[in-house]
């Protein structure tokens, strides 16, 4: 058996257009800012005009499309998850604080027996 990776060549078109997506993107954001003195609404207007615009043209690309079922495969591969119920998660959470707990004793326990070695015993200062 053979996994052999697959490579898709973007043709410049893509290129350019994924270029102007981001383009457009960064334009919505500089209106928002530009127009401070305005209402917010219509501040909030120019962002999300640019950002659809922005995600318009990145979808006629074939790397937008990638993306979108991408992100679509995502979100269904999130509800499969079968998440811990409240008392399962609890459980979990109070045993890494437990855990948490018996390592700081041991790193402090070991921090003072090395430093009782170390200055004490081979060194000879008194603390």
């Amino acid at each position: 058996m053979s996994n052999q990776s697959v490579q898709t060549v973007s043709t410049s078109n893509d290129k350019f257009k994924v270029v102007l997506a981001v383009v457009a993107a960064i334009a919505g954001v500089v209106g928002f800012f530009y127009l401070a003195g305005q209402p917010t609404l219509v501040r909030a207007a120019a962002l999300v005009v640019g950002l659809l615009i922005s995600a318009g043209i990145a979808y006629t690309s074939a790397t937008g499309r990638d993306f979108l079922n991408f992100a679509k495969e995502a979100v269904r591969e999130t509800k499969k998850v079968v998440w811990p119920t409240r008392k399962e998660a609890t459980q979990i959470t109070m045993i890494v604080f437990a855990f948490v707990l018996v390592m700081a004793v041991f790193l402090w326990g070991t921090d003072k027996l090395l430093e009782f070695l170390l200055y004490d015993v081979i060194l000879g200062w008194k603390q």
